[in-house]
């Protein structure tokens, strides 16, 4: 009788407790503009094949009606092909995830287009042997590691979504955004060129670049945590997120650690 018991009280225990299916995340790391080897007919079918029930766009809400559909026309390959797949598969769900506002944030602080100023003048001062050893060192390595990005970028898909293309992307913007600084932190062009913002205040093209770098950190820290709670309120589900493919890197490091723990698994889309 007890035997029975232990069983039945088992059996009820098995039943009640509600086993959740983990949620998945699937970063995909894909190119804006249509290429021979990259377009928004490729990605529509990886989206056939991973099956997913929700699609995050590199977006921020401004371009999604309160239903969540696109308020114009999409033209890139991330919004052509979601938008393809939510006309088959009506369930799927649009979410943004972007930094809201990201554009005009960056040219109210003046980090844009101060950044851009930079690295052209870095590029004039090193073609013109204006650089020391070291600091010529500096960026001609980041130059150089801009060229396996490109040849990448031109093959299959899978060959820029993987770990050793997000090392590459890794090093590269670390090379941006960490050492360029060493150089513009450094010598008095970079303190004594000046951009004015929109309020009419001036900003050195020194300033500027440290805070489009500043920001490129920010960026991603905020996609991830937007990507994140999307996720955690959408348990079990599976989660496409499209995103410049040298964005992956960040984001797949921030989601690393912000799933610690938790129900949510990180997989490829060629993964079975």
């Amino acid at each position: 009788m007890n035997k029975i018991i232990v069983v039945l009280l088992t059996l009820i225990t098995i039943l009640s407790c509600k086993i959740e299916k983990a949620t998945e995340i699937i970063v995909i790391g894909a190119l804006h503009k249509p290429a021979p080897n990259f377009n928004s007919d490729i990605l529509f079918d990886i989206l056939e094949d991973v099956k997913p029930d929700f699609i995050l766009r590199e977006l921020d809400s401004s371009f999604f009606t309160a239903k969540f559909k696109y308020k114009k026309k999409p033209n890139s390959n991330e919004g052509i092909a979601s938008e393809k797949y939510a006309k088959k598969y009506p369930t799927i769900q649009l979410r943004p995830y972007e930094f809201e506002g990201r554009n005009e944030y960056r040219i109210n602080i003046g980090s844009r287009p101060t950044d851009g100023f930079t690295t052209k003048l870095l590029d004039s001062l090193n073609k013109a042997n204006l650089l020391s050893v070291s600091e010529a060192k500096i960026h001609d390595k980041y130059n150089a590691l801009l060229e396996p990005l490109i040849v990448l970028a031109s093959k299959s898909p899978e060959n820029f979504n993987n770990p050793t293309t997000d090392s590459i992307c890794a090093e590269r913007q670390y090379y941006q955004y960490k050492m360029l600084t060493k150089i513009t932190n450094k010598r008095d062009e970079f303190k004594t060129y000046f951009h004015k913002k929109p309020n009419g205040e001036k900003i050195s093209y020194r300033e500027g670049f440290q805070l489009a770098g500043d920001f490129w950190d920010l960026r991603n820290q905020t996609m991830a945590k937007n990507i994140m709670r999307i996720s955690e309120q959408n348990q079990g589900k599976r989660i496409v997120v499209l995103c410049g493919f040298m964005h992956r890197y960040y984001i797949l490091n921030q989601l690393k650690e912000l799933t610690k723990n938790k129900n949510i698994t990180l997989k490829e889309y060629y993964e079975k």
